[in-house]
This record gives structure tokens, sequence and C-alpha cells, in this order.
């Protein structure tokens, strides 16, 4: 559904003008905590997976206040996109609760989830990292391997032919087509050709993404694709392309937001509402048919924190309860591959996200920040926790205490998390399979969350 896209794409030329200091520092602020004192929203740190049905209301209702006072701005123009109560309820009655996303036998149903839904996760395994231009079909390769995937969002490419890939050149466009390609490659060699793939993170710019859109070599309609949002509830013109080209071309489009907390935001109170909020911005200025949530900490760039999972928690609660949009979370760890620490931050905020009504996007370890620090282990184990915790019927009450014990394992170790081993040092890279002592240890930690009460399913 392309909500009445071009008299909203009209508004990013025509509402009300404004400078964008007065937009980040004054406006957002003021609206963020007069929605947040208004509804009564606390935060409370003894409980990071809250069972409040109330507060989670309160949220979205903050958050719908908050978008229609504050609006969306276009930095380009200085113009900010406002919208009517009328126009959010006809979106959000519109839009579809469901799609069925990939090709042939390959496709899957990617959809809204209730809170402690006993209807597993939708997951896209993703290290939203870049890899070595070498390993990086290998990579892509290990990740389709996985049995519980359901899309991928591949790892990335910040060179081609041994040139670092520059937004708006040539080597941009060369490298996202051989990502595509390469992704294109491995789906076959892995015998899922018709894989849903959120494609492709190397094409940074507008015009990037639309020289991969290619059924024959590159991304298909049947696919997913990204538009961002400018923290905080900004766009741009570029932004506004490719919104514009993923409806006309016809693939799947997620509104790929993160709202930070300590910044703009406040507290975990405001952030909560902003990412519950930023819902209405992907629907409403790009016609979004899911979110994509990364909320983060300012200061770690990591959500698997105590204050970050109460976001979490809080804000996908808030949507599952309110609307039936689709909805994923993406879990940014602090600690990197082939440590016990990132598999208890993926297990906490896999389960987290479950019970609270999210899909899941697992994950971008060692805070999304190091060259070939990413491997599908920690991703499946994601998956297996939200697969378990969901069929099991697991309430958000028995959530709070495995994720509070859980955190009791790590928390303490976030401000100087290890950032671990490359996926070369992991994964034996010709066959695209994880080392015996990589996968010993793994296995070793799903059996210590078997003891905390994950039923896995095998």
């Amino acid at each position: 559904m392309a909500y009445r896209m071009w008299e909203i794409m009209e508004r990013a030329t025509t509402g009300p003008f404004m400078e964008e200091a007065e937009f980040l520092n004054k406006r957002i602020p003021k609206t963020m905590r007069a929605v947040v004192k208004k509804h009564g929203i606390k935060y409370d740190p003894t409980h990071p997976v809250p069972a409040d049905d109330a507060m989670a209301d309160a949220v979205w209702q903050a958050a719908r206040e908050f978008f229609l006072e504050v609006g969306v701005y276009n930095q380009d123009t200085h113009r900010v996109m406002l919208f009517s109560e009328q126009e959010v309820d006809e979106a959000l009655y519109c839009a579809p609760s469901s799609y069925v996303v990939g090709e042939g036998r390959d496709s899957r149903v990617f959809g809204h989830r209730t809170v402690e839904d006993r209807r597993p996760p939708f997951v896209i395994f993703s290290p939203d990292i870049t890899y070595d231009e070498v390993d990086h079909m290998s990579a892509c390769l290990a990740y389709l391997k996985e049995p519980l995937l359901d899309g991928i969002c591949s790892p990335l490419l910040e060179e081609f032919m041994g040139r670092a890939i520059q937004s708006r050149t040539p080597w941009e466009i060369a490298g996202s087509m051989e990502h595509a390609m390469n992704l294109r490659h491995a789906a076959r060699l892995a015998g899922v050709p018709g894989v849903f793939m959120v494609a492709v993170g190397t094409a940074e710019t507008d015009v990037a993404q639309i020289a991969v859109s290619d059924p024959a070599w590159g991304v298909r309609p049947s696919d997913g694709r990204l538009v961002g949002s400018i923290t905080e509830m900004m766009t741009n013109n570029a932004m506004l392309n490719k919104g514009a080209h993923y409806q006309m071309y016809g693939s799947f489009s997620g509104n790929l937001a993160g709202t930070i907390y300590g910044a703009y935001s406040g507290g975990a109170e405001g952030t909560a509402v902003m990412q519950a909020a930023y819902h209405l911005k992907g629907l409403l200025v790009h016609s979004c048919n899911f979110e994509q949530n990364f909320p983060f900490h300012l200061k770690y760039g990591s959500n698997t924190g105590r204050e970050m999972l109460w976001v979490v928690s809080t804000y996908s609660q808030a949507v599952a309860r309110n609307t039936h949009l689709v909805q994923d979370s993406n879990g940014f760890t602090n600690a990197g591959p082939g440590t016990d620490m990132l598999f208890y931050e993926t297990a906490a905020h896999a389960m987290t996200s479950t019970v609270s009504g999210a899909n899941l996007w697992e994950s971008a370890p060692a805070r999304n920040k190091h060259h070939n620090h990413g491997t599908p282990l920690e991703a499946r184990l994601g998956a297996e926790v939200g697969h378990a915790v969901a069929r099991q019927g697991m309430t958000r009450e028995q959530a709070d205490g495995v994720v509070n014990a859980l955190l009791a394992k790590y928390e303490a170790d976030i401000p100087e998390a290890p950032i671990g081993q490359p996926f070369q040092e992991l994964y034996d890279v010709r066959k695209a399979v994880p080392k015996p002592e990589y996968y010993d240890r793994y296995a070793r930690v799903k059996e210590e969350l078997h003891g905390m009460g994950v039923e896995f399913v095998y």
C-alpha cells in the first residue's frame, strides 16, 4: 500500500519553513517532555521486560500525539511535513497486517505479532557490518545455510577491486552490484534461490539503490529495501527518492529507524516514545511495509543494556497492542563474536523482543563497528531463543526473570566489552561452517539457557 504518496511528497516542499536547529533543539525535546509527562510514562530498571499494558498503551498514545505535533523535517527544503489525525487513522486502518515475501518455495509470511504471541517470530539474519571483499561470498553463504532464516540482510562491502567504496561514485555502484550478485549467487548455491533478501546495504545512496534494482541479477520486487530515518524525525530528498523508487518498483519497503538514547529524545521514556512514533513516520512518509527498529545507547552504540531492553520491550508492546503494523527488532550488542557475552546479549534481546510482540533481526555484534566481526552463529542462537520462547508460551513476567539473570552475567562488562574475533578465525571460510571450538562454545551457552528455562525445540 502506497499511502497517498504524491500528496505527501508535495509536503516536503510546501510545509511550514523552519531551521533544522530549531526543529532538533526546541521542537522535539519540548514536545517529547510534554507527552511523556502528560501520559505518566516511567522507566522501571527492575523490570527490563515490563508487563504493564496500561504503560504500553500510554507510550503509543504519546507517540501518536508527538508525531502529530512535531511532524517530519526535510533537511534539503527546511520544510516540516505535517499530518492530520484522520490521515494517521486512515493509513493505520489500510495498512496490511502481513505480506508474502520472497519467491516460490522460499517465500514466507512476514506479519504482525501480538504481545506474548505463540507464533514464532519472522527472523532476518544480518551482521550489519562489512567484510573483506575476498570473503564476502563465503560470509553470505554461511548465513544463507541457516535453517531458521526467513530473510537475510547480508554482509556488506566497503571495497570494490581493492579500492574503498565512496558514496556517489562509480565505485559505490559497482560495489553495490557486486554485493547483489554475490548474494543472489550464494542463495542459489545454498538451495534457496527465492529467499527474501533485504538488499543491498552497500548501496548507501539513492543512485546506487536504483542501480541494483534488476530482477535478473539484483534486487527483485519480491525482496525488501530500507529507507533510513535521519535522527531524529528527519528525512531528505535522497531518502524520499529511495522511498518513491521502492514503491514504484514494487519492493517491500522497511523504515530503518534508530532512536538515540541520551540525545534529543532524552532518557528511556522518550526513547521508547520516539521509536514507536517512527512507525507512523515510515507508514505515512515512505509508505513502508515494515518497521526496522534499532534504538541504541548514545555512549555504547548498543541496545542490550538494562535501559535499552526496557525501551525495546516497551515500544514493541505499544505497537503490537495498538496497531496491526509489521515490526522487527534489531539487536545491537556490545561484545563481539567468539565470546559468551555476545551469546548472552543476543539471547536477552531476542527473548525481550519476541515476548513483546516483535519479529527479529539478529544481530549486529561489537557495536556494529568492527570489520569482519559477525557470524551466523549468534544470529542462530537468537532465532532459536525466539522460536523457543514463543512456542512454550513464555510470559513477559517469566522473560523478565530470565533477562535479569542474563544481565547479571554481562551488565557490568558493557563499558569494556570484548570485541571478540573475526569471521575468518571462527569459521572455516572455504566450507562456510563454524569451527568446532566455536560451535562448542555456542552449544555450552545454549545448554545454560536451557537451564534458565528456555525450552529449545531441538
